[in-house]
């Protein structure tokens, strides 16, 4: 019996030790993100997101999902004025699918920063927010224009490496263009005054329409409508 308690003892010093041993093996990574602080003397908020991949067949921004093959995202809110030395990601930010930057299992990846952009809104309410304003994406994140983000890099996380990297994001997403009228498709821009008193700002509704042949040639004509309600399409 005090041989059998002896060996359980031995074993759990034996497994503290591994565990002991593998936790500081594990890299101490630290990325410092840096953006424009100021865009026509406003104050830059928004959310800054540090993402991974384990290929580079799109970039990182492009590879988070939620499926098995996601890459890894990490997140800070930057609301306020904020440190000059740029924003840190260290172990204590929360990630997704994994909790810290600690997880990250060793190996090559590519690594990419982004900023969404928020904008501030006073609302009938009272209430003052600040949300992510569509720019005619749809809400994606990844390539909402306006967003601030870097080229992707390769790197290489090794275990028992404290390691500090640099990311500026110096990349803007381009506008989206407007889509062209013809003489079947027109596109219309309707301003909603209940929207736009809740809040606080002009907000609009758009639609594409589909014209019936002869259309022009018979104004005086009415004709049946069918509404299809679509998550931001592009065109027709």
């Amino acid at each position: 019996m005090i041989q059998i308690r002896l060996n359980i003892v031995i074993i759990f010093f034996i497994l503290m030790g591994c565990s002991y041993q593998d936790k500081n093996n594990i890299s101490e990574l630290k990325f410092i993100v840096d953006y424009p602080r100021y865009d026509n003397k406003v104050l830059v908020e928004g959310r800054v997101l540090l993402l991974f991949s384990n290929n580079d067949e799109k970039e990182p921004r492009f590879q988070i999902s939620d499926n098995p093959n996601t890459g890894f995202v990490f997140g800070v809110d930057v609301v306020g004025v904020q440190n000059e030395e740029g924003i840190v990601f260290n172990d204590s930010v929360f990630g997704y699918p994994i909790n810290s930057l600690s997880g990250i299992p060793k190996g090559e990846y590519f690594v990419q920063a982004l900023l969404h952009r928020y904008e501030t809104f006073e609302l009938e309410t009272g209430h003052i927010v600040k949300l992510p304003m569509d720019q005619g994406e749809g809400q994606h994140w990844y390539s909402s224009p306006g967003n601030y983000y870097s080229k992707p890099k390769k790197i290489i996380i090794q275990r028992a490496k404290s390691e500090e990297i640099k990311i500026y994001l110096d990349q803007e997403i381009p506008p989206i263009k407007p889509p062209e009228d013809s003489q079947y498709v027109k596109h219309v821009k309707i301003k909603s005054e209940l929207l736009s008193e809740f809040w606080g700002r002009p907000m609009h509704l758009g639609a594409h329409v589909l014209l019936p042949h002869g259309y022009q040639n018979h104004p005086e004509v009415k004709y049946p409508l069918m509404i299809f309600h679509g998550h931001y399409p592009s065109d027709f």
